[in-house]
């Protein structure tokens, strides 16, 4: 090797000029998957709260017999969590399953939400069930949503769901009463 590239090699092994924006190249990746993470699942935290306040206040007019007694079907209550719900969902997109047993036990109640399944597009095509029951009734309220996951790679795994969105569920069980 001649003295010339050698001394070329020699000067840029102990050139540091660039040291810095060489390290900002390896750390600004994992920072910056790591910020869209936590914003992704600050955003989940939040709009579960969100679904589950509007599961508990749409159930109430089960409770106290409200929806029973207007024949509500189960799009009209599906429409009764929309409106309980602010603007992050899309109204088009709240699942609803409701289930009740003329028991005395809470026991003999199913609380697990159904199993969602998806078409090809990723739309879940799960029939779910409308059982607002009687009075004295024991049931049990989910509302689903899909919400959107961002971010492919850096999402960093938060999809529970087949076709890459997340299931956020608000559950509520109660008795209802005794409404005439």
């Amino acid at each position: 090797m001649s003295l010339r590239p050698k001394r070329r090699l020699e000067a840029l092994r102990s050139d540091e000029r660039a040291a810095t924006a060489v390290e900002f190249a390896m750390l600004v990746t994992p920072f910056l998957a790591l910020l869209m993470a936590s914003i992704q699942l600050s955003m989940i935290f939040f709009a579960g709260q969100v679904l589950q306040t509007a599961a508990i206040e749409s159930g109430r007019q089960l409770m106290t017999g409200t929806e029973q007694d207007a024949g509500a079907t189960q799009q009209q209550f599906r429409q009764a969590v929309c409106n309980n719900a602010p603007i992050i969902f899309t109204c088009a997109n709240i699942m609803v399953d409701v289930e009740s047993t003329n028991s005395s036990s809470y026991s003999t109640l199913n609380t697990v939400p159904p199993a969602i399944t998806y078409n090809a597009q990723g739309q879940p095509t799960t029939t779910f069930n409308y059982n607002p029951g009687g009075p004295g009734d024991i049931v049990v309220v989910h509302a689903m949503y899909d919400w959107p996951i961002f971010g492919g790679p850096f999402a960093l795994g938060l999809a529970n769901q087949s076709n890459g969105s997340y299931l956020l569920v608000g559950t509520t069980v109660f008795k209802n009463e005794p409404y005439t």
